[in-house]
């Protein structure tokens, strides 16, 4: 599940450039970007408390610009460590600091933050946000329990978009949260946007107001209570006034204030941290999935519609070719095949060449009035038009979906440009398919003939009449229609010989094995060009979704989001982390 909610938070994140600055998805996709960016830290911070049952205690302080949230840090820890600057943004990585842990008790940090490079407080770069750092000096804070004290920057600052996955993936980690306000800060919207976002985390919360003056706490405590009731639906957590000391330089934090956190972090529950993971992926997950969801409906009704021009293809082929009683000639060319396995041994070769310097200049006369050209056949002219129609049809429904199509993913139109710029290169192929069909089945054609004659070689009495007849029929008309060289049956008178013989076939014991013959032959045709229609326009057609352009597209399978459906209902109280 992670790996998946990774792949779609970066697909979401690939595709925002391409889309057009007024287009009013922008600001929705952003929105899902930061929900995502929760859901993987939610799931990072799982993966932690699935793999090790005994976790160090950790503290997030987090704030607005300007709040004093890394001189609260340092008051926390009793020691100068955190960098403290008057200028907004200073802070832009996450840093955090040891109090009473040993290294081993922290080390599953760097497993968690992933990507993130984890360096020394001193080497972090400020124009390289996917960095943190834990100072490996170790404190010892009486104002805090054993744990990992986190500085985080601001959420609220002009560069904030640019670090907020450190941000949102350090709130996560925290099982505390220690939220800074200031008097001029508490109000600001993006305050409660962000306690509106990490709610999903159920992590208890302790409030410090910082620069306070003497009789405004309560009133800012209850207009922080109002908020609260108006943002979120928990109980509203304590609040710490903080007023500052002008002969210490900074606040003074409250006498009992290890005592308030010590209550807080009782009321920290990891055992039930799968089910608010649980509950954040299904409060989203649709919404998460639209576009996928509407990327994959047009791709299965593209294959729909492949599959439903090419099934007609079959028909249209099957009606105009095989039942056609005009321009069906294969089996007329098996038969044709027959006769000359039907001539006598010994002078079938004379007679071969006899019939090849006798039809000779009849052959040049039909091949210059010949209507199509050298190969063409009846049947390889009706499939390269049934493809060339197949292609035409496709793209104006193409054309019409994209003109129709509402969704603000543009699928249908890239589809369009796709299918346009690939229907002559898929029409040379296909053509190129036609002929290579054409010249392989002629073997099928041979073998019906062959099997025919073995069959008659159980019959000598049928075989020898059929002999007789073929020997004294017209040969050289019969020849002509062999030798022309694409010149088939339908385009002559029908000699006598192919009457007679195919008269005594029908009439004889071994007519109704030829009409098994014809039959077989026929569908296996069928077959054979339905495989033609898969291997050249369905192959072509289904792989344009590859060629449309990758960045406008999420590009996740059915399958891969199938199983991440499957994770999801897979524990009632939990998710299986793939």
């Amino acid at each position: 599940m992670l790996e998946f909610i990774q792949i779609l938070k970066q697909r979401y994140q690939a595709i925002l450039p391409f889309l057009d600055p007024l287009d009013p998805t922008i600001s929705e996709y952003n929105l899902r970007i930061e929900q995502l960016l929760l859901a993987e830290a939610f799931l990072r911070k799982g993966e932690m408390l699935e793999a090790k049952r005994k976790q160090p205690l950790h503290i997030a302080v987090i704030g607005p610009t300007q709040a004093g949230k890394s001189t609260l840090v340092n008051l926390l820890l009793d020691a100068d460590l955190a960098g403290v600057s008057p200028l907004a943004g200073y802070t832009v990585h996450p840093q955090g600091f040891v109090n009473r842990l040993a290294n081993d008790d922290w080390a599953a940090v760097q497993h968690y933050f992933g990507r993130f490079q984890q360096r020394a407080q001193d080497q972090l770069n400020a124009s390289r946000y996917d960095c943190y750092s834990v100072n490996p000096q170790v404190v010892d804070s009486a104002r805090l329990p054993d744990c990992v004290l986190w500085d985080t920057p601001d959420f609220d600052s002009i560069d904030a978009e640019d670090y907020q996955e450190g941000v949102i993936r350090t709130i996560a980690l925290a099982d505390m949260l220690v939220l800074v306000l200031s008097k001029e800060k508490y109000a600001d919207q993006s305050v409660w946007d962000m306690l509106k976002k990490v709610a999903a985390f159920h992590q208890p919360l302790l409030i410090c107001v910082n620069k306070l003056t003497e009789g405004s706490e309560q009133i800012i405590t209850s207009s922080l209570q109002e908020k609260w009731q108006q943002c979120r639906d928990d109980s509203f957590p304590p609040v710490i006034p903080l007023f500052y000391d002008k002969q210490a330089g900074h606040p003074q934090l409250p006498a009992d204030f290890d005592r308030t956190v010590s209550k807080i972090n009782g009321q920290i529950k990891h055992n039930k941290h799968a089910q608010y993971r649980q509950q954040m992926m299904q409060q989203h997950w649709r919404n998460w999935l639209q576009p996928v969801e509407e990327e994959l409906e047009a791709e299965a009704e593209w294959q729909q519609m492949i599959e439903a021009a090419l099934e007609q293809a079959a028909q249209d082929y099957q009606r105009d070719y095989l039942n056609h009683p005009h321009h069906y000639q294969t089996f007329q060319d098996a038969l044709v095949e027959l006769l000359n396995l039907l001539e006598l041994p010994g002078i079938a070769k004379v007679l071969g060449k006899t019939r090849r310097v006798m039809t000779w200049p009849v052959r040049k006369v039909f091949q210059l009035g010949k209507k199509y050209k050298s190969g063409d056949t009846q049947e390889n002219v009706l499939l390269k038009q049934i493809g060339e129609h197949v292609l035409i049809q496709l793209a104006d429904t193409v054309w019409e979906k994209s003109e129709q199509d509402s969704s603000g993913n543009d699928w249908w139109k890239d589809a369009r440009m796709v299918l346009r710029q690939l229907r002559q290169p898929l029409l040379e192929d296909y053509e190129q398919g036609v002929e290579a069909y054409h010249a392989e089945f002629r073997q099928d054609v041979e073998k019906t003939a062959h099997r025919l004659y073995y069959q008659l070689q159980e019959q000598p009495l049928i075989l020898n009449t059929l002999r007789a007849t073929r020997a004294t029929t017209d040969a050289t008309a019969l020849a002509l229609a062999i030798n022309t060289g694409g010149i088939g049956l339908h385009d002559l008178v029908i000699t006598p010989a192919m009457l007679s013989v195919t008269s005594l076939l029908a009439e004889s014991a071994a007519g109704s094995y030829m009409k098994k013959l014809e039959a077989e032959l026929k569908q296996h045709q069928l077959n054979t060009v339905k495989q033609l229609f898969a291997e050249t326009l369905a192959n072509g057609l289904n792989g344009m979704t590859g060629r449309m352009p990758h960045g406008r597209r999420f590009s996740i399978t059915r399958q891969q989001l199938d199983e991440a459906e499957q994770a999801l209902k897979e524990k009632r109280h939990g998710l299986r982390i793939l």
